[in-house]
């Protein structure tokens, strides 16, 4: 692959992507899954999950009109992004999109401007320290806030749908995800009866973890422990989810080439042709460690000791992995990591001039 299309490449599979939805559609029946598109907005991985059926969680204009142009209709998108300018949500009401998230009163106000039809969805604070990254400080209402849009809502003609929450990015534990799902139903209980209104709608948010290597909750015990308590409201609340690296993490490899080695006071450096400004950028944003893996050791070469793994930029930061086993390396060596899908091409920079790694997509995606 490397001889044909050179490097850095990302390599998609967008039948991976299918794969996980539908894996994580079997354990959470009767939740419309909402794909977040923010993970990785790639097309033809998009246009392969609207083939199976998924939804889509959209946070920007640009998001939402990439959907349209695959042929998504709006009424299949919830905006979930907090913070928006009126033309943004207008935009994305004359789209057919009928749900917009708020945490905010002034926020909430900016939905009085579109077409009836169009509600809010509250989004709760919920932070939880166990969170590789922990959403709630730039977003979510507390419960007093919350009941206070709700009045406010109330009083200013706003229909609430309902609300949303998220306990953050890669939350490794079960815990969190039943302790944010039973203080959303509680609130809801509490201001249906203060204000005599029937919310129908829950977005339990994303934040299901993968294993970048080692092991992470597996998803099936976090799925069993949701399930009796949303099966328990029969069917009295459309139920939705926004996962996003659940779907795509896996669906990518990073394929890179190693261009120079050094031997420095703290042992081997070896400078790869992309690093932490372009498909790493997750070690940054998301605070993940990815598996390196030399191509010689996926064939069977030893381990020769720790590396310092770095990029190819200027920058100090630039530094993959420290002390990481590897076999012998040489520059032209092949060096990948697996479960590369989610936030590395989206949040990918061209910082000295570099561009983002090449994109090769696989095909065979099944649809049916």
């Amino acid at each position: 692959m490397v001889a044909r299309h050179g490097s850095p490449l990302l390599v998609l599979d967008p039948a991976v992507a299918v794969a996980s939805y539908r894996e994580l559609q079997a354990q959470l029946p009767g939740v419309q899954l909402h794909y977040a598109v923010k993970a990785l907005d790639h097309p033809r991985v998009l246009a392969a999950l609207a083939g199976a059926g998924a939804r889509f969680d959209v946070a920007s204009t640009a998001e939402a009109e990439l959907l349209e142009g695959l042929g998504v209709a709006g009424d299949r998108l919830v905006w979930t992004n907090p913070v928006a300018t009126r033309a943004e949500r207008a935009a994305a009401a004359a789209q057919g999109v009928r749900l917009f998230v708020v945490d905010n009163e002034v926020e909430l106000l900016k939905l009085l401007d579109l077409p009836e039809g169009c509600r809010a969805l509250v989004r709760l604070a919920h932070s939880d320290r166990r969170a590789a990254v922990d959403l709630s400080g730039k977003f979510g209402a507390d419960a007093t806030t919350a009941r206070r849009l709700v009045a406010t809502a109330v009083d200013r003609g706003v229909r609430v749908a309902g609300v949303s929450y998220h306990v953050g990015s890669q939350m490794d534990a079960v815990e969190p995800f039943v302790e944010a799902l039973a203080s959303a139903l509680a609130l809801v209980e509490e201001v249906e009866a203060r204000h005599g209104i029937r919310m129908d709608v829950l977005d339990v948010g994303g934040g299901f973890p993968v294993s970048y290597g080692s092991p992470a909750t597996p998803l099936a015990r976090i799925t069993a422990a949701l399930r009796p308590v949303l099966a328990a409201l029969d069917g009295r609340m459309t139920v939705i989810a926004e996962p996003g690296r659940a779907v795509v993490a896996e669906a990518g490899t990073a394929v890179t080439r190693v261009v120079s080695t050094a031997e420095r006071p703290d042992g081997l450096w070896a400078y790869l042709d992309d690093g932490l400004y372009g498909s790493w950028s997750n070690v940054l944003t998301e605070h993940v460690q990815p598996l390196v893996l030399g191509a010689a050791e996926l064939a069977g070469a030893p381990l020769a000791g720790p590396v310092t793994i770095a990029g190819p930029t200027c920058c100090g930061l630039d530094v993959i992995a420290r002390g990481w086993p590897m076999p012998r390396l040489q520059v032209g060596d092949v060096v990948v990591s697996p479960t590369m899908g989610a936030y590395t091409s989206v949040t990918a920079s061209r910082f000295n001039g570099r561009p983002p790694a090449a994109v090769v997509v696989l095909d065979a995606v099944p649809c049916a």
